[in-house]
């Protein structure tokens, strides 16, 4: 490799933040075409974690690193949602995150991941889901969390609460989202008003209040629900279950809110 090339590769390397995917749109601007991409491949200076994309050969990629490519590089509307991102700032501390654990993305509807991201094996199960969940913003609520030498787009504890009630009762369970709302003591009630006038379920609206009001938060005390459209007619959760009045809703028995008079008693 001549002089020229060695320091194009270090001029590259130093921008390149350590354990993240590059794909050949962001190579291309930092003046690294085809050609000169094979070549670093050759000399081992990157590897190819699939077609159209590459990593540092000595760095270990895991999938956030692979996020923030496609959030980054490739600018798709895709983030870490529901459990993942509350396991990620703190929250669901004794849910696994490690290997083998399940990976929940989201992304606005008819945004497809590319195969590379999604035939690489990351060490974690992938959940992607497409959805209008937040139809009247779709950007409420995300934040960025920091990850070492690059950050990634997250769900805020407040929205990732919704994404994983979007998931009850079909691929989580009601009692794990009791659970997890019951630590979530500091949520930010303006953040939690914009997420529930914007969140398209009626479902996802009515759980988050039952659980909440069931939790007995103080930051409950200062939403304004008149502002709230939890839809008409009832719900039903469960078979079998106890129909919580106020939201119209059948949750399992042990969950269900308790009235004012039911918590003095």
């Amino acid at each position: 490799m001549t002089s020229g090339n060695g320091s194009k590769i270090n001029q590259l390397l130093k921008k390149w933040p350590s354990g993240t995917v590059a794909v050949p749109r962001w190579l291309e601007k930092q003046g690294a075409y085809q050609q000169l991409v094979h070549e670093y491949e050759k000399a081992s200076w990157l590897r190819r974690v699939g077609q159209g994309a590459y990593a540092k050969s000595a760095d270990k990629v895991e999938w956030p690193g692979g996020l923030y490519a496609l959030q980054e590089q490739l600018m798709l509307p895709v983030h870490a949602g529901a459990k993942t991102a509350l396991q990620m700032q703190g929250y669901a501390h004794f849910l696994p995150l490690g290997k083998g654990a399940t990976v929940s993305l989201f992304g606005l509807p008819d945004t497809k991941l590319p195969a590379w991201f999604t035939q690489y094996r990351w060490g974690a199960k992938i959940r992607y889901t497409t959805t209008s969940l937040f139809a009247g913003d779709p950007a409420v609520g995300l934040t960025k969390q920091e990850m070492g030498s690059f950050a990634v787009r997250v769900s805020t504890p407040e929205r990732a609460m919704m994404e994983v009630l979007y998931f009850v009762p079909k691929e989580e369970s009601y009692e794990e989202a009791k659970l997890l709302m019951e630590g979530l003591t500091t949520l930010r009630p303006r953040l939690v008003q914009t997420l529930l006038e914007n969140c398209a379920s009626v479902k996802v609206k009515r759980l988050f209040m039952v659980l909440a009001e069931g939790g007995g938060h103080a930051w409950v005390k200062k939403l304004d629900l008149s502002k709230v459209d939890f839809g008409k007619g009832k719900r039903m959760l469960v078979r079998g279950g106890r129909f919580d009045s106020k939201y119209n809703i059948s949750v399992p028995e042990a969950g269900a809110a308790r009235s004012p008079s039911e918590r003095r008693a």
